[in-house]
């Protein structure tokens, strides 16, 4: 494949949902494993959709993601400008040179006028009105017309559309790279507008001049553009232009149920389906992200990119640079994928226990100093690494460790209850002035003088560190223990020690 040149174009509609993000990133896979261009083009020529924010939201999942550009809105590049809106004079040339050869018409019907052909439709039992070759006569276009009213009309301002006159009863084939050859009749095709009466371009017509004029060679997208496609095939051979080579990739499937995943699925199960947070209008509108909720952008990558697609192999695992290096259209499968969220977190499990307790702990710090804690470098760097084989995402260093920098909230009161007696607190601070004495605070030295004292009075160690345990943290989960008591030093270790036998004491008397 010589220097492929592929495309991501959004539209700024809202947030870029998690199944976006997907195809850009087999977009920008399949063009750096042949050393070609990844393009970013901003589809926003549909105005009554348009939202504030969005397109800085786009670009900014991508950059997050590592995902970037070659050419695109802030990037330059030699086919500017890279928003459809800029390009509008483009489009209406190339539409009007699609009449000028026959291979289009000027449509005059109002809204008004197409509403009541639809429900005349409607009342004879048809579900649906086809503007298309068995009723283009019937309208009011430029093939129904006399050129000389045609001519008035347009002269005298009134507005129109200009339509693809679709050819009558053609085949239509489509080799797709993952399904193979997919055929369409025209007969089941109705004449697309091209563009619209406000002078913009609707996303047929957009798509394939852009498609052309930026030189791309492949069309990587979702498989709901397939049907679309037939269309784009034929404005291609209207233009007298090659089309591109497709690849409409699968669904990506809810986690439960069936059907496409949607925005809404994150709402209801609580997980994210977006790179980023997004803020709506409304709360209904507003969701997180996978980037607020703790997760790694190379863990999200390698997640999407087993989205659809296999390697071949039993590695899952995957730098982005190996991705590009693996990756092929022909191990994108035909079927849609679940959403695991499950395996999600497993990958980013998998790239927090990987990733040095330095670079982890420059990912972490923005939350304690959000919570209002400014930890030590070396301090954060041993705070990591005690919890990292513990937490599937950053958020949960907190929620697992913060008895490290705030009082313990909420003892663990079943095993205190089981096994705890007021006569236990002698032992237990007996043991606690021998460790005070220690000149070095290490987990090496509590172990061995913990051990020596348990020694000398013929106990074991659950007659000991599951009380230090839950004294110290709240609970039986978290590090070892001697780790924690290091950690948090001597003085706060013992002192919340001592602090935690009169609770214990309590809660044993509550029972």
């Amino acid at each position: 494949m010589d220097q492929p040149r592929l495309r991501f174009a959004p539209s700024p509609t809202g947030a870029l949902h998690i199944g976006g993000v997907r195809t850009a990133l087999y977009n920008y896979l399949l063009a750096k494993k042949y050393n070609g261009t990844f393009i970013l083009r901003i589809e926003d020529t549909d105005q009554t959709r348009y939202v504030p924010g969005a397109e800085e939201y786009i670009v900014e999942a991508l950059e997050w993601c590592g995902i970037t550009p070659d050419e695109g809105p802030g990037s330059g590049g030699p086919h500017a400008p890279y928003r459809q809106s800029e390009r509008r004079e483009i489009y209406q040339e190339y539409a009007r040179k699609l009449v000028e050869n026959g291979q289009a018409y000027f449509a005059f019907d109002t809204p008004e006028e197409l509403d009541a052909r639809r429900e005349e439709e409607k009342a004879k039992g048809n579900h649906s009105f086809m503007y298309g070759q068995h009723t283009r006569l019937e309208m009011k276009n430029s093939l129904s017309l006399a050129a000389d009213e045609v001519q008035k009309l347009i002269e005298g301002g009134f507005p129109y559309t200009i339509r693809l006159l679709v050819p009558e009863q053609e085949e239509v084939l489509i080799n797709d790279l993952i399904r193979g050859d997919v055929h369409f009749n025209t007969s089941e095709l109705d004449d697309k507008v091209l563009l619209k009466a406000d002078g913009l371009p609707t996303y047929h017509l957009a798509n394939v001049v852009d498609d052309h004029l930026m030189e791309i060679s492949h069309v990587v997208r979702g498989e709901e553009w397939l049907p679309s496609t037939a269309h784009h095939v034929l404005l291609y051979k209207a233009f007298g232009w090659s089309p591109p080579l497709f690849a409409h990739l699968p669904l990506i499937l809810k986690p439960v149920g069936s059907g496409k995943l949607s925005k809404r699925d994150g709402k209801k199960l609580g997980i994210p389906v977006f790179p980023l947070s997004w803020k709506g209008a409304t709360e209904e509108e507003s969701f997180d992200g996978f980037r607020e909720s703790g997760f790694s952008p190379a863990a999200l990558l390698n997640f999407l990119a087993f989205l659809g697609w296999n390697p071949g192999t039993e590695q899952e695992i995957f730098s982005l640079q190996e991705l590009v290096q693996t990756f092929s259209i022909d191990h994108i499968g035909h079927s849609g994928s679940r959403f695991d969220y499950d395996k999600a977190l497993w990958f980013n499990q998998q790239y927090i226990i990987a990733t040095p307790n330095e670079d982890l702990s420059a990912a972490v710090r923005p939350i304690l100093e959000e919570k209002g804690h400014h930890p030590s470098e070396n301090f954060l760097n041993t705070f990591v690494g005690l919890f990292k084989e513990r937490v599937h995402r950053y958020s949960e260093f907190w929620d697992q460790g913060y008895y490290f920098f705030e009082p313990v909230r909420e003892y663990e009161s079943k095993p205190i209850r089981k096994k705890w007696n007021p006569e236990r607190a002698d032992v237990l601070n007996e043991l606690l002035d021998k460790l005070e004495a220690l000149d070095v605070f290490s987990p090496e030295t509590i172990e061995a003088a913990t051990d020596e004292f348990l020694s000398r009075k013929g106990l074991g160690h659950g007659n000991v560190l599951p009380f230090f345990r839950i004294g110290l943290a709240g609970t039986m989960k978290g590090p070892a223990v001697f780790d924690m008591m290091s950690l948090m030093g001597k003085k706060l270790a013992i002192d919340r020690l001592r602090k935690a036998w009169p609770v214990f004491d309590q809660l044993v008397q509550k029972a």
